[in-house]
């Protein structure tokens, strides 16, 4: 298969047997770029697709013009899968904890204790 010459997308569609795969979709364009990026530094070719459609959201059905990520080789579909799904798990906060010094709680996402700055014992 030849690449298909498309407005700005031109160098997405891969030679041969290599098909782009659909990885994710989101609500928010912030959310997917975060992805790409994250998927682009481990080395996989990425794409958003979708991305300028927020401007006719509700003259088409919302989820139709959510922004999508694409991958450019199906042999990375898997790859890229795993990496979004252990940033999601990564990103969810723990359990809230109590500074030894000062003896503050603390929600999970916080590394450093708001009140003294000292370190959460997961950081120790």
């Amino acid at each position: 298969m030849a690449r298909t010459p498309l407005h700005g997308c031109k160098d997405w569609f891969p030679k041969g047997d290599a098909k782009v795969k659909h990885v994710t979709s989101a609500s928010s364009l912030v959310t997917i770029s975060h992805y790409k990026n994250l998927l682009v530094s481990e080395g996989i070719d990425a794409f958003i697709k979708n991305q300028y459609l927020g401007s006719v959201m509700g003259e088409i059905p919302f989820h139709e013009a959510w922004p999508e990520l694409w991958v450019r080789y199906d042999l990375d579909l898997d790859r890229a899968k795993q990496l979004i799904d252990s940033n999601i798990s990564d990103e969810s906060p723990s359990e809230p904890w109590i500074c030894s010094k000062c003896k503050t709680e603390n929600e999970g996402q916080f590394a450093l204790c708001w009140r003294c700055q000292a370190e959460s014992p997961d950081e120790i």
